[in-house]
């Protein structure tokens, strides 16, 4: 993905490696992808979608 600037997501623990990378610097998009797998492909959330789905998360303790 041209462009993308991948980071180790803040809500990943320290286990090992077992991450999940995200690049929110790319216009109107939020992608997601495993950290263990980069060419295994990427999950595209709307920037809304993807504050709900941490939201989410956060409000669950998770």
């Amino acid at each position: 993905m041209t462009g993308a600037n991948w980071r180790t997501s803040t809500r990943s623990g320290t286990n090992g490696g077992a991450c999940v990378e995200v690049a929110d610097n790319l216009p109107g998009r939020v992608y997601v992808r495993d950290s263990k797998d980069r060419n295994g492909g990427q999950l595209a959330f709307t920037p809304t979608n993807w504050q709900a789905f941490i939201n989410t998360l956060t409000n669950h303790g998770s």
